[in-house]
């Protein structure tokens, strides 16, 4: 268990972290785990209802959620500082003794289609997941974390229990913890809490590896709109490479703020985007460095040579010591700042551990942030965008040309 006392704060997280996502998931199972995620909350051996649930942790004043991604599943609780046996209680309950009963799993299942649906009816959402089916084409990682409407139709209680029982052991948990707490009080509950989980037997699964990008480089939806809606990028270090700091750094210059490069570049200075940005994606054993962008149709294929330019200059032009200065500034208050909630340090701490097996502090990253030098960026980039751009392109679209030839400048 991961403690990390905050004592000025009113309120206290914890989380329960499984290494295990969608990654692990077969064609057929695509999906299954984040619909584990939706059939925990609908009870389990104390809590046997959802409407049990929701009152234990809103009934003191807590809020109580979970996320699924490609390599972990998180499940957290935050609370009023003396409320945290609440918080241990209805997350434990809820993982190790979870019901799955039929009759849930054929409710829930038509909140997951509707949520599927939901995020295709919205182009800027569904744009990444056109994008994500690029970058890893047939592979788990280009899937849709919350599967397709045909593999939530054929989920079963007993699939959820097979899949959990399977996926979900204590060899990949971690436990995270961050706010007013005492650290012998909570160590005492959570293990407490773990006597009553089920030893279970099976091997944790290893996940397909990163396979280089093949096929089309573009993935494009026609559709009737008033906005195109494009994502590209290209592979990136993983979340296990050191140049990880040099890609934040990077990412920063390039597209974070309303004073990055692309921001003043394609919507102060040419009007040329409505909404413009950079993001990094990372897994173990590779990554992504990305750019969203939003515009009006007839101008996307200009917006996107525009924002590929700016790629090109970071690969061939050093960044300046003033703005490099600036990045970094931005990279370390922003994590400041982040911090500063009980919810996203017990996020913080505990995904490292998950993920990486390293707990890096705040200060430990500012100083790797700090390290970083103008040839560093411009070395990486150039060796980013070497790897060859990918896109996603939704909007009232015929022909593909004009952004293939973006894409391959």
């Amino acid at each position: 268990m991961l403690a990390a006392p905050m004592r000025e704060r009113a309120s206290v997280s914890l989380a329960f972290m499984f290494g295990t996502g969608s990654r692990i998931e077969t064609r057929a199972e695509c999906g299954l785990a984040h619909f584990i995620e939706h059939m925990v909350f609908k009870g389990g051996d104390v809590y046997p209802t959802a409407r049990r649930i929701s009152e234990a942790v809103e009934g003191v004043g807590g809020t109580v959620n979970a996320a699924t991604d490609r390599e972990a599943t998180i499940f957290w609780a935050k609370v009023p500082t003396e409320r945290i046996a609440v918080a241990v209680a209805v997350l434990s309950d809820m993982l190790f003794r979870p019901r799955f009963l039929p009759e849930d799993v054929d409710r829930e299942r038509q909140v997951v289609i509707e949520e599927l649906r939901m995020y295709e009816d919205s182009p800027q959402d569904h744009v990444h997941t056109l994008f994500d089916a690029v970058m890893w084409p047939d592979h788990p990682l280009g899937w849709d974390v919350a599967g397709t409407e045909q593999t939530v139709r054929s989920f079963t209680a007993d699939d959820c229990r097979r899949h959990l029982e399977r996926h979900y052991r204590r060899d990949d948990l971690v436990v995270s913890v961050a706010g007013a707490l005492d650290p012998d009080e909570v160590a005492g509950l959570v293990s407490a809490a773990l006597q009553r989980w089920p030893q279970r037997d099976g091997t944790t699964a290893q996940p397909l590896p990163a396979q280089p990008p093949a096929g089309s480089p573009l993935s494009m939806r026609e559709r009737r709109s008033s906005q195109a809606n494009i994502v590209f990028g290209a592979r990136a270090p993983s979340y296990r490479d050191q140049r990880r700091f040099v890609t934040d750094i990077l990412n920063v210059v390039l597209g974070e703020g309303m004073s990055s490069r692309l921001f003043l570049e394609l919507r102060e200075e040419r009007a040329l985007v409505y909404d413009v940005h950079s993001f990094v994606a990372r897994v173990a054993d590779s990554g992504t460095l990305a750019i969203s962008l939003g515009c009006e149709p007839k101008r996307a294929a200009v917006a996107l040579r525009a924002a590929v330019a700016e790629l090109e200059r970071l690969a061939t032009e050093p960044v300046s010591a003033a703005e490099l200065e600036r990045a970094k500034e931005y990279a370390r208050g922003r994590l400041a700042v982040q911090l500063e909630s009980t919810s996203a340090l017990c996020n913080h701490l505990g995904q490292q551990e998950l993920l990486s097996g390293e707990i890096l502090l705040a200060s430990d990253i500012a100083a790797r942030l700090a390290a970083v030098d103008s040839e560093a960026v411009r070395s990486l980039a150039a060796e980013i965008l070497g790897g060859g751009l990918r896109g996603a392109v939704i909007g009232p679209f015929r022909k593909p040309e004009p952004f293939l030839e973006a894409l391959r400048a």
